[in-house]
């Protein structure tokens, strides 16, 4: 049987990072990955068991909670299944040819711009800092032209090659051990007792 589970975010995103994980730690060895964009994607997906297990953030070392998450799981009844850490590596792409000093502005997840705010304020102090939905999906709109050519993504290094960008600066989070606690979650099954 293949196992599906959903994610936050898109393609190289840290939650599709997070899955793979889980899915080596369970010893899942068939399963799909349902890109689903939100907690609250997410957590829909799971009461209408239409995922097996879901995959959310819900705390950065550096970062703080995931508000986002907590927002999504106070409306959804779900069985939390495992929860498990992963080291993020935050790294600031951008697109070939355009240098850190030209960069304009930077675009990203609420809680990656978190995680980066002493690099962020020694490199690139009084550019414009946008919260973007994903990580991923910031680099995707960046490849795609949604973004101006100036911009600056903070993502998964992984992010650059998938989108076709460059690495300006790799691991520019400010914690050595920048660790994220995620939930594996699963559909609610009330007790018959």
């Amino acid at each position: 049987m293949t196992i599906k589970l959903g994610v936050q975010g898109i393609k190289g995103s840290f939650s599709e990072l997070a899955a793979k994980h889980f899915a080596a730690a369970q010893a899942i060895e068939s399963y799909t990955i349902e890109y689903l964009i939100s907690s609250q994607g997410v957590l829909d997906a799971i009461s209408a068991e239409q995922v097996n297990y879901g995959i959310l953030a819900i705390e950065n070392s550096r970062g703080g909670v995931v508000l986002e998450s907590v927002k999504a799981l106070a409306s959804h009844l779900c069985h939390i299944d495992d929860m498990f850490q992963i080291p993020i590596s935050q790294n600031l792409i951008a697109a070939h040819g355009v240098s850190l000093e030209q960069i304009s502005a930077v675009h990203s997840h609420r809680q990656a711009l978190r995680q980066c705010r002493d690099f962020l304020g020694q490199h690139l102090w009084g550019k414009s800092l946008v919260e973007e939905t994903d990580t991923a999906e910031s680099a995707r709109k960046l490849r795609d032209g949604e973004l101006p050519k100036t911009s600056a993504v903070i993502a998964n290094k992984d992010c650059a090659e998938l989108y076709g960008l460059q690495v300006l600066e790799k691991d520019i989070h400010d914690l050595k051990n920048n660790l994220t606690l995620f939930l594996a979650v699963t559909p609610f099954v009330p007790d018959n007792e």
